[in-house]
């Protein structure tokens, strides 16, 4: 009989293990199994709804696009099934399309353009609350959040009504200067006015991320670098830059998924007309037959939409490695 047999045997007689016994808690018999303990099965509970929400509404869309871009569907299979099976032959047909490549340029235009100034804009302001001092710097951060409070719609109805080429009160206010009114939404220049919305849509996103990661970086570091004699521009580009480095990539990651897969602003200010149609806007026009797609074109649509996931995976998967080789 072992040591840890002949103590549970005493235990349950009632009488006390010898002076020196070592029980060893968590022992049992072999080819008992354990029960899982009473958290793990909370736990569980906990993450069942997320775990379901993610494959209901995202994971079987997204695998449901992939099926649907590989097979012709049209209004008829759509609803009663029997599309068929035509493996990457529709991606070849849209990759084929003279809209295609203007249409990549000008998303990769919208997309750089949005993320390089919403996050030059949205450090400056971090930066400077993080260093002002008065008292009304809490109020007045809190109103840069605006914008990213508002609904979309209301925010796209205003930037249309801004950049109106009669009454806008952009062009009035260029014309105190002596400036002829601009056709901001025109087809030519449609492209330059959506960017400034989606601009200004995005720099309270960046102020709060960035803003957040510079307060984890100690204070001691700047009077060390301040002692040294560093100077601000110079504790910013040797101190700050690269601390916020992690921050910056999550930063511009999630700001390039967004704007990928931005459709609601530029359909409310252009309907994605002209250099303002995007993969995004696209897509949407293919399979509801909006814009300047009058066919419904439920297969080219699915294409376009999983060229955009294709994009924001290889994007991902930048980033995890970026990530992995700073932990190393």
């Amino acid at each position: 009989m072992s040591e840890v047999t002949a103590t549970r045997a005493l235990v349950t007689r009632g009488s006390r293990p010898p002076r020196g016994t070592r029980i060893t808690r968590g022992s049992a018999p072999a080819g008992v199994r354990r029960r899982p303990h009473s958290t793990t099965w909370i736990a569980l509970a906990f993450a069942a709804p997320l775990v379901a929400y993610l494959i209901l509404f995202y994971a079987y869309p997204l695998v449901q696009n992939v099926i649907m871009s590989m097979h012709r569907f049209d209004r008829n299979t759509f609803v009663n099934g029997g599309a068929p099976f035509v493996g990457f032959d529709i991606y070849g047909e849209v990759a084929s399309q003279p809209r295609f490549w203007p249409v990549v340029r000008q998303t990769a235009i919208f997309t750089i353009a949005s993320l390089a100034l919403q996050y030059v804009f949205g450090l400056a302001l971090a930066v400077f609350f993080h260093r002002a001092g008065f008292r009304l710097a809490a109020g007045l951060r809190a109103l840069f959040l605006v914008p990213w409070l508002l609904p979309v719609i209301v925010s796209g109805t205003t930037w249309q009504w801004i950049m109106n080429a009669d009454n806008g009160i952009l062009n009035t206010f260029l014309g105190i200067f002596g400036v002829d009114p601009v056709w901001w939404l025109s087809t030519d220049t449609s492209l330059i006015s959506v960017i400034i919305a989606n601009v200004w849509l995005g720099i309270p996103f960046n102020l709060v991320i960035l803003y957040s990661g510079l307060q984890n970086i100690p204070a001691d570091l700047y009077e060390a670098a301040s002692l040294d004699g560093a100077s601000a521009w110079q504790q910013f580009w040797r101190v700050t830059m690269p601390l916020l480095k992690p921050v910056t990539l999550i930063t511009l990651l999630l700001g390039l998924v967004y704007t990928l897969k931005v459709v609601d602003v530029i359909w409310i200010m252009t309907a994605g007309t002209g250099t303002s149609q995007t993969l995004a806007t696209w897509s949407y026009g293919l399979a509801f037959g909006k814009g300047t797609s009058s066919v419904i074109r439920y297969s080219e649509a699915s294409v376009v939409g999983t060229i955009l996931l294709l994009v924001a995976l290889v994007f991902g998967f930048i980033y995890i490695a970026v990530q992995r080789r700073q932990e190393d």
